[in-house]
């Protein structure tokens, strides 16, 4: 296989916590082709992934990575918008860029003019990504703290629905059909029913789950588990979190 020249695979990470518009596909595609056209690039071919940038589970960049000819790829050079699109993980960006080199492929930023001394333009490169990697360590860590703080003065926090409940304008409300289930559960549970026992009654009876499917033994589990929530309490952060009394209207009594 030829590697034709001049041609180029635009390459698109789009994460799917990253609201700003300046990294949406549409922005993305839109600076690489004009990159491309004022190089005198063409594109061949895109690519694109909805992944957070810290993973190595990129089926696209997958197929762009091993799914050509490894020393003899059809394209010179792959056209990213910034370089934390490839990987914002530092380790994983130079593995990256390194099978690239391998296969004699030129990893272009649009965003970023690394020059040619290729010294001085990993220096940079490194400079770059640990800015990156430090502002996700960031956000993860202020969403965090954010998500703690709320469930600590009785908020929902976020994640998934407690069966029972429904989210309106970011507070847990009950769900009249699924809080009489809940209720039934409870009862079922207080006359010593095993668990396994109450998912049956329950599918005998044409009652589901919240995302439509049977109950079993695990899910019964988990809403008897959780005991303290439909009586008006919430925690965030597993194990070690307290309960603390919720702002939602509890479904059992105390």
């Amino acid at each position: 296989m030829i590697k034709e020249k001049h041609c180029a695979i635009g390459y698109i990470r789009i994460s799917t916590q990253e609201q700003d518009e300046k990294y949406g596909k549409d922005a993305q595609r839109m600076a690489i082709s004009k990159y491309a056209k004022e190089h005198g690039l063409t594109i061949v071919s895109w690519f694109t992934d909805v992944v957070s940038g810290v993973s190595d589970e990129r089926e696209e960049l997958n197929k762009l990575l091993y799914g050509y000819d490894v020393a003899n790829p059809p394209f010179e050079a792959i056209i990213v918008f910034k370089s934390d699109r490839l990987a914002r993980d530092t380790k994983l960006y130079f593995y990256y860029l390194y099978l690239l080199e391998k296969k004699g492929v030129k990893l272009i930023s649009v965003e970023e003019n690394f020059g040619d001394d290729e010294t001085f333009a990993n220096i940079y490169r490194s400079m770059m990504l640990f800015v990156a990697e430090q502002e996700r360590k960031n956000i993860a860590l202020r969403t965090s703290h954010g998500r703690e703080i709320k469930a600590n003065a009785g908020g929902y926090a976020g994640g998934g629905v407690p069966f029972g409940y429904k989210v309106e304008k970011g507070q847990l409300v009950i769900n009249d059909a699924e809080a009489r289930i809940v209720q039934e559960i409870f009862s079922l549970d207080k006359d010593n029913i095993s668990q396994v026992k109450i998912a049956q009654y329950l599918n005998e009876q044409g009652f589901r789950t919240k995302t439509g499917t049977p109950f079993n033994q695990v899910k019964i589990h988990y809403i008897i588990n959780n005991r303290k929530l439909y009586q008006g309490y919430i925690k965030y952060g597993g194990k070690k979190a307290q309960w603390v009394k919720g702002v939602h209207t509890p479904i059992l009594d105390e």
